[in-house]
């Protein structure tokens, strides 16, 4: 974390809050995951170019990132374009020579960073959960307070959670690899080791998710401070295995009680759809409310309230990147301090890709949020 003093015209009552995933962010000459996975240099050159499009397009002011496998080459960028404050909470794995594995996430702010921790999961809930004592997070989420114009301390959780792919060791691989693929017997054990890896998946999945909510309602009811949960979740919030982000209720608990503080957390997308409604305006009628980055999209309610994909595979679009926040940015709740005012989808190198332009962007939506607070 760096306290280099960048000046900033800081925009009266907004705050804009993006999380990005860098698909792949290595510095050169390091390679990612094999040895044909490095950038020569005018391919660096592009990918970072791309992302200081984005920021001075943009201009977030707390933005949380995924897939870093150069956190020192990150700082230095970040720096340069007026983020002072950044932090990570842990380092790639070292394979062989230059070759990583398992990058890291980040986080980076014009305003200061107070403190920063990453999430550890509790060995005590995780036995509660049936899992191993030794569970852990497939990549540890981070946790950065952050002093925020008008709202305080303010706590920013970054993650990116184990994604869908088979969770599969080294043993497994080889045996796919030298399977006789015309025997019965192999074919029968691919497939099956492909339904017991997904779930295994899931089950990380959904755990780090139990895991992370635990940690940040344990801390709310401590704290009090507002909280922010953005990153890369790699499933659909609304259905399966993290689904208990947005469900988990405060029964058996008086939200009346001195000091009490209700901890659910709430997807932005939704408040800002419930701002736009208790406005009753148009969405013509508001500004920067475009969730295409190009700005060609339709400015009628309808293409407004229709959430855009932050994800493409195999051209089926999918929400996996969120922005998930307390209910201090809840314009229901009495105590509110800040509302979501603009949901912006950054999207134009997915859905009309340029190559001098964009070859070397990201595989995600960049999903950023406009918060106005309430001084």
């Amino acid at each position: 974390m760096t306290q280099n003093q960048t000046p900033y015209k800081v925009q009266q009552n907004l705050i804009k809050v993006a999380t990005f995933n860098l698909f792949n962010y290595m510095e050169p000459p390091s390679a990612y995951y094999d040895f044909e996975n490095i950038y020569d240099s005018e391919q660096w050159q592009k990918k970072q170019r791309w992302i200081r499009d984005y920021l001075s397009e943009c201009q977030p002011d707390v933005i949380g990132f995924q897939e870093v496998f150069s956190p020192d080459s990150l700082q230095q960028l970040l720096s340069e374009q007026g983020y002072p404050y950044f932090a990570v909470v842990d380092q790639p794995t070292l394979i062989t020579d230059y070759i990583f594995k398992s990058p890291v996430v980040a986080i980076a702010s014009r305003y200061p960073i107070q403190s920063v921790e990453a999430v550890i999961a509790d060995k005590e809930k995780a036995t509660m959960m049936g899992l191993n004592e030794g569970f852990s997070f497939s990549r540890k989420p981070l946790r950065a307070t952050i002093e925020l114009p008008d709202l305080g301390l303010c706590d920013c959780y970054v993650v990116h959670f184990k994604s869908k792919r088979p969770t599969t060791d080294d043993a497994d691989i080889d045996a796919k690899n030298n399977a006789d693929k015309n025997s019965e017997a192999d074919i029968t054990q691919i497939l099956t080791q492909a339904v017991t890896g997904s779930w295994a998946s899931s089950i990380q999945r959904g755990s780090e998710a139990a895991l992370l909510l635990t940690h940040i309602i344990e801390r709310r009811i401590q704290t009090k401070n507002p909280a922010m949960l953005m990153g890369d979740f790699n499933d659909d919030l609304k259905d399966g295995v993290l689904r208990h982000l947005l469900t988990y209720t405060t029964a058996g608990a008086s939200e009346t009680k001195e000091g009490f503080v209700p901890t659910q957390l709430q997807d932005s997308w939704e408040l800002f759809k419930k701002v736009l409604l208790l406005n009753e305006q148009d969405a013509s009628s508001l500004p920067n409310l475009a969730t295409k980055a190009d700005n060609n999209s339709s400015d009628n309610r309808t293409d407004i309230i229709a959430r855009p994909f932050s994800h493409y595979y195999a051209n089926k679009g999918s929400v996996i990147d969120y922005i998930l926040l307390s209910c201090e940015f809840d314009t229901e709740y009495l105590e509110n301090m800040a509302e979501v005012i603009a949901y912006h989808t950054y999207d134009r190198h997915l859905i009309n890709p340029i190559f001098d332009r964009d070859s070397h962007s990201t595989d995600h939506a960049v999903v950023m949020i406009s918060i106005k607070t309430r001084s």
